[in-house]
């Protein structure tokens, strides 16, 4: 159900940041516990914070650096029960206690990350992890028919 409302949400943006900006606000309002949603995008060979719901964040992250540089140099979801026993955490919002993180590869090309945070411990299943999944090739669907592929 949820599929073809983001799916319907995203049919007629035209642009790029607006597709991003509309995502993020639907799964941000969608799920429940979640303090943060958004997108980091790869760029110049780190992560650039995207658009996003909740508080403000980190504008650049390395690859080799939290969940999100994790997943995007492994190109694999990182699902963390508790993001203070992950080695290199980024705390950009020290109230965060789990995350979850998928990789977005359009045509074997990482194009960023879908992060969200909770301030719950545990808070990602992983039911959770596959409707994400879903939501993501929504996006990258749209994303490929902006950029004519």
């Amino acid at each position: 159900m949820r599929e073809k409302q983001l799916d319907s949400l995203l049919e007629n943006i035209k642009y790029e940041i607006s597709l991003l900006s509309n995502s993020a606000a639907f799964i941000y309002q969608t799920l429940n516990d979640v303090s943060w949603a958004g997108f980091y995008l790869y760029q110049d060979g780190q992560l650039i914070l995207g658009p996003f719901q909740g508080k403000t964040a980190c504008t650049i992250i390395p690859l080799n650096r939290g969940v999100c540089g994790a997943c995007a140099t492994d190109q694999k979801v990182y699902r963390v029960a508790n993001v203070h026993n992950f080695k290199d955490h980024i705390a950009c919002d020290s109230a965060t206690n789990s995350e979850i993180v998928l990789p977005i590869i359009i045509d074997q090309e990482l194009y960023g990350v879908l992060d969200l945070d909770s301030t719950s411990f545990d808070r990602f299943s992983k039911s959770d992890q596959l409707l994400l999944e879903k939501y993501i090739q929504i996006i990258i669907k749209h994303l490929k028919r902006l950029k004519g592929l």
